[in-house]
């Protein structure tokens, strides 16, 4: 299995697939290792993942580096996956695990002792994607252990590295042999894997269509599953936005990484009094953005992961255009097929791919509208529903309108943010299920009724 750099197309990284005797090792392992796990305090459970979170934050400049070589994000950003988002939320999930996953005892009853006790569901497979490998897997793996159970993860071909880091902090940090395992494996050995009996959960996330696959694979038996899919999140700016802060926090949100962020901001929906200022200063914003080689720390663009995946873009620009789009920038391509440069569209509708399917990537589209009804109806017209904004400075507005928007997040002058006390979750063809908050911790969990009658 390769890893090919974005960079420059060279093989960055090549590792053996796992054998079916591997992966059924790994199953037995960790069905044999998390009867032992599931008897540790959960408060000793929260030690070894704090010291594991430790041992990477010592060496988030390392890890950012083979980040950047892997995927292609800037350098300059990269370490902060590990530094902000990781460390954040595997620190919150730690410290609200006892409380959380403590037993919930029922009003006491005469002659009977009642409560419900939050049991592992065994073996959790996580399959993480390769766009934010250690944002995407900490919020499946770190709970899951927290939960009691033993974890599998299959990283992204594109990410291996991530997954071999992982196993050399928990060693570090611990954690009982077996706890935690690896597995560069292909999609079909996943799909055997999450039809074994021993798996006992699958934390999956990517796209619409993988997500479809594990459905697939999963259905010869009730195991659960928690599916965190694709998005085309909207942004709705009301004519009272203050106006270089919205700009400001809109760009970033639909360029960094690339675009490549499930909950990139992909089309917004500006109203018609502020549209024209809001073009402008919004164009001019992104022209400022330097596509270049991601190890330059001078670069604040870089490639896309791979050629197909901007070609992509540049076939769902080229369409809008062809039915009437007016491109703004018109940047010319930089040092070869991966590096896509930022655009974008406005004279958009949603008859164009752009405003309706994921782009994935550095190009947005803007359309005016003539107020609230109208941008609400706009941002429910979609499969998906992961997150939806609105600029404003009016907040009883934002929950009115927040109330009518069809998504798993609302935000108010806020977008790409997950806050680790709150569920993340999707609606509609953005998934299902829920990780981060208490209610994420909860879901790697099954609730068991104890019914005791004390005397007969």
């Amino acid at each position: 299995m390769k890893c090919f750099s974005p960079i420059d197309g060279s093989v960055y990284v090549e590792r053996p697939q796992a054998s079916d005797a591997t992966i059924e090792s790994a199953l037995e392992g960790a069905a044999a290792a998390q009867k032992r796990w599931r008897a540790i305090p959960v408060a000793a459970r929260a030690a070894i993942c704090r010291r594991m979170t430790g041992w990477c934050m010592q060496r988030a400049d390392r890890l950012g580096e083979e980040l950047t070589r892997q995927m292609g994000r800037p350098i300059a950003y990269s370490p902060n996956e590990i530094r902000r988002g990781f460390l954040e939320r595997a620190l919150y999930l730690c410290d609200i695990a006892e409380e959380a996953l403590s037993e919930i005892c029922i009003p006491q009853k005469d002659n009977f002792q009642r409560f419900i006790r939050r049991e592992p569901h065994g073996v959790v497979l996580v399959i993480a994607p390769w766009n934010y490998p250690w944002l995407t897997s900490v919020n499946a793996v770190v709970p899951a252990l927290l939960a009691g159970n033993s974890v599998i993860l299959k990283m992204s071909q594109q990410t291996p590295l991530v997954a071999e880091r992982y196993a050399e902090a928990f060693q570090a940090a611990g954690l009982p042999e077996g706890v935690f395992q690896y597995l560069h494996a292909s999609h079909e050995q996943a799909a055997r894997m999450i039809a074994d009996a021993r798996v006992g959960y699958v934390a999956f996330t990517g796209s619409v269509a993988g997500g479809h696959a594990v459905q697939r694979a999963a259905a010869g038996r009730f195991v659960a599953t928690g599916l965190e899919l694709g998005g085309k999140d909207p942004a709705y700016v009301r004519a009272d936005a203050p106006l270089a802060a919205t700009v400001e926090n809109l760009v970033d949100g639909a360029y960094f990484n690339s675009g490549q962020s499930c909950c990139a901001v992909e089309r917004i929906y500006v109203d018609q009094r502020l549209f024209p200022d809001f073009v402008e200063a919004f164009a001019e914003l992104v022209k400022r953005y330097r596509l270049g080689n991601p190890l330059d720390p001078q670069t604040t663009l870089g490639p896309m992961v791979r050629a197909d995946a901007a070609d992509r873009v540049r076939a769902q620009v080229k369409d809008a255009v062809a039915r009437g789009a007016k491109p703004l920038l018109r940047l010319k391509d930089a040092e070869g097929p991966p590096y896509l440069p930022p655009e974008v569209l406005v004279e958009v509708d949603h008859g164009m791919a752009v405003m309706t399917e994921e782009t994935f990537g550095p190009a947005v589209g803007i359309q005016a509208v003539s107020g609230d009804d109208e941008a609400v109806r706009l941002m429910n017209d979609s499969r998906y529903g992961l997150t939806a904004s609105i600029w404003t400075a009016d907040a009883d507005a934002a929950l009115t309108i927040g109330e009518r928007v069809e998504t798993g997040t609302w935000f108010m002058n806020r977008c790409d943010y997950l806050d680790p006390a709150l569920a993340w979750t999707g609606m509609k063809d953005s998934g299902r299920g829920c990780t981060l908050s208490r209610l994420g911790l909860e879901s790697f969990t099954r609730p068991k009724s104890f019914h005791l009658r004390l005397a007969l």
